[in-house]
């Protein structure tokens, strides 16, 4: 057993930080190298996507995947059940992860361009990266692991700092689902 992600991408952080006081980003050709690597990593993250998206439209897998959407955080609500495909739901699961990179590279867009910070450049060459080689659809569609387990669908919300706040995972037990079914939430075949 290894160390967590979070744990890991606390080490990187910390590391880089300290290697980045001692980088001269004064100099225009460090800067751009950084730059450069910056770039590089979002391209292979892109890739990794790409064929990511490409695998899954190959692999058509028409399964019906069903399980019970949480409740919006706050609201009274019970959850809705949701009815689709393993294809349809790796491909909105994808759609997330590349939403997710275009968020991260429009904000280190933001904080470099305008702000002129330079050190976040570094540390979001290699976090964003790790990120998308640890990806449950990754780990299924690049490195071949089976889809059962941690890696069954739908997918566990992964702990973070923000996890408290969330409405709790996706049920996909039985129990759960013919609740649903009976109560009449939902039902409606996402495509």
């Amino acid at each position: 057993m290894g160390l967590s992600p979070q744990i890991t991408n606390l080490i990187i952080i910390l590391g880089m930080m300290q290697v980045a006081k001692k980088i001269p980003f004064e100099d225009e050709s460090v800067l751009n190298l950084c730059r450069a690597g910056y770039i590089a990593s979002n391209l292979i993250i892109l890739s990794i996507y790409l064929y990511i998206q490409s695998t899954i439209n190959k692999k058509k897998d028409l399964t019906t995947l069903k399980y019970v959407e949480p409740a919006p955080m706050g609201s009274s609500e019970e959850g809705k059940l949701v009815t689709t495909t393993v294809q349809a739901y790796d491909l909105a699961q994808l759609k997330n992860l590349m939403r997710s990179q275009m968020m991260g590279v429009l904000m280190m867009g933001v904080m470099h361009l305008y702000f002129k910070y330079t050190n976040p450049l570094l540390i979001q060459s290699i976090i964003p990266l790790k990120g998308a080689l640890e990806a449950n659809l990754t780990k299924i569609h690049v490195w071949g692991q089976p889809a059962s387990g941690d890696l069954k669908r739908p997918f566990k919300q992964a702990a973070g700092f923000m996890s408290g706040l969330q409405s709790g995972p996706a049920q996909s037990d039985k129990k759960a689902v013919e609740s649903a079914e009976r109560a009449g939430r939902g039902g409606a075949k996402e495509e």
